[in-house]
Protein backbone atom coordinates (compact mmCIF):
# COMPACT_ATOMS: atom_id res chain seq x y z
CA UNK A 1 0.00 0.00 0.00
CA UNK A 2 1.86 3.56 -0.74
CA UNK A 3 1.14 6.33 1.52
CA UNK A 4 -0.73 9.04 -0.04
CA UNK A 5 1.49 12.42 0.42
CA UNK A 6 0.05 14.01 3.34
CA UNK A 7 0.62 17.60 1.96
CA UNK A 8 -1.43 16.59 -1.14
CA UNK A 9 -4.81 15.62 1.02
CA UNK A 10 -7.41 17.31 2.00
CA UNK A 11 -8.93 18.23 5.72
CA UNK A 12 -11.04 14.91 5.62
CA UNK A 13 -8.89 12.85 4.13
CA UNK A 14 -5.97 13.68 6.60
CA UNK A 15 -8.81 13.72 9.65
CA UNK A 16 -9.87 10.32 8.70
CA UNK A 17 -6.44 8.80 8.32
CA UNK A 18 -5.60 10.49 11.58
CA UNK A 19 -8.33 9.05 13.21
CA UNK A 20 -7.41 5.74 11.70
CA UNK A 21 -3.63 5.73 13.12
CA UNK A 22 -5.09 7.13 16.53
CA UNK A 23 -7.25 3.93 16.41
CA UNK A 24 -4.45 1.64 15.95
CA UNK A 25 -2.12 3.44 18.92
CA UNK A 26 -4.73 3.20 21.49
CA UNK A 27 -5.22 -0.37 20.71
CA UNK A 28 -1.61 -1.28 21.32
CA UNK A 29 -1.53 -4.10 18.96
CA UNK A 30 1.08 -2.94 16.61
CA UNK A 31 5.18 -3.34 16.90
CA UNK A 32 7.30 -0.81 18.76
CA UNK A 33 8.36 0.39 15.05
CA UNK A 34 5.39 0.36 13.85
CA UNK A 35 3.91 2.37 16.69
CA UNK A 36 7.00 4.98 16.29
CA UNK A 37 6.05 4.80 12.09
CA UNK A 38 2.46 5.89 13.03
CA UNK A 39 2.88 8.60 15.80
CA UNK A 40 5.13 10.20 13.07
CA UNK A 41 2.54 9.69 10.54
CA UNK A 42 -0.25 11.17 12.97
CA UNK A 43 1.72 14.13 13.85
CA UNK A 44 1.80 15.57 9.85
CA UNK A 45 -1.23 14.69 9.52
CA UNK A 46 -2.39 15.99 12.98
CA UNK A 47 -0.16 19.42 11.47
CA UNK A 48 -1.94 19.47 8.27
CA UNK A 49 -5.68 19.17 9.31
CA UNK A 50 -4.16 22.41 11.75
CA UNK A 51 -3.03 24.06 8.44
CA UNK A 52 -6.43 23.59 6.41
CA UNK A 53 -8.65 25.25 9.20
CA UNK A 54 -6.44 27.95 9.67
CA UNK A 55 -7.04 28.37 5.50
CA UNK A 56 -10.86 28.20 6.00
CA UNK A 57 -10.43 30.20 9.55
CA UNK A 58 -8.82 32.94 7.44
CA UNK A 59 -10.93 32.60 4.93
CA UNK A 60 -14.44 33.09 6.64
CA UNK A 61 -12.98 36.13 8.29
CA UNK A 62 -12.03 37.72 4.92
CA UNK A 63 -15.97 37.62 4.22
CA UNK A 64 -16.83 41.65 4.33
CA UNK A 65 -20.34 42.59 4.91
CA UNK A 66 -22.54 45.72 4.36
CA UNK A 67 -24.43 47.85 6.46
CA UNK A 68 -27.07 45.14 6.21
CA UNK A 69 -24.64 41.52 7.49
CA UNK A 70 -25.18 40.79 3.52
CA UNK A 71 -21.92 39.00 1.92
CA UNK A 72 -20.56 41.40 -0.64
CA UNK A 73 -17.54 39.66 -1.21
CA UNK A 74 -14.16 39.13 0.59
CA UNK A 75 -10.86 41.21 1.15
CA UNK A 76 -7.37 39.92 0.58
CA UNK A 77 -6.23 37.75 3.58
CA UNK A 78 -2.13 38.96 5.20
CA UNK A 79 -0.30 35.94 4.57
CA UNK A 80 2.29 37.37 7.01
Amino acid sequence: MTETDVNEMSFEQAMKELEQVVGQLERGDVALEDSIALYERGAKLKKRCEAKLKEAEEKVAAITLDGDGTPTGTTPVDAG
